[in-house]
């Protein structure tokens, strides 16, 4: 299963940007696998002094920005083992802003931080691994939405994507 074998009434338009960010001939697997390394690669290259950096007053730093890319993979992957499993028990959204300032990511230890995304990503990977085909098709409900657990995958993929391309632009 490749992103262009996804249907527009797989996940709500909004997330339609982050899913075009990817190669349309890439498999699921291989966007995960694929995206941790550079995603790893790219973090790791940030200068220190960079870390709690915002462009602008009220914006995220790029610890938070990292913080907030780990909570939206956790929650997407629990989305897509909800749905992959035929839970269709419709599942909340999340207010992002309501989940930086209770993390502190400012003050956490940026080593310890890449850590963590490596652990979350790579239980991501399991995880889609896991699912059936017919698992990774299946439909339910986020956010008041239809989304497919393949499409939940994409998301996560792009969605990383899109902040590292944020910070790249606006913070480097």
């Amino acid at each position: 299963m490749t992103r262009q074998d996804l249907d527009h009434n797989e996940f709500n338009a909004y997330y339609k940007n982050y899913i075009e960010l990817l190669s349309k001939d890439v498999s699921l697997t291989d966007a995960l696998e694929t995206g941790l390394e550079k995603s790893m690669a790219f973090y790791k290259g940030i200068p220190k002094e960079k870390l709690q950096y915002a462009y602008v007053s009220g914006k995220w730093t790029i610890l938070e920005i990292l913080q907030h890319v780990m909570d939206t993979e956790r929650i997407f992957a629990y989305r897509a083992l909800c749905i992959g499993r035929g839970d269709q028990t419709p599942l909340p959204g999340f207010e992002q802003d309501d989940y930086v300032l209770p993390s502190k990511a400012n003050t956490r230890d940026f080593v310890g931080m890449l850590e963590e995304y490596d652990t979350i990503r790579q239980a991501s990977i399991s995880l889609f691994k896991s699912l059936s085909d017919d698992a990774l098709t299946t439909k339910g409900m986020a956010s008041g939405s239809g989304l497919s657990a393949r499409a939940a995958g994409f998301i996560i993929c792009g969605h990383d994507l899109h902040h590292a391309n944020i910070i790249q632009e606006r913070y480097l």
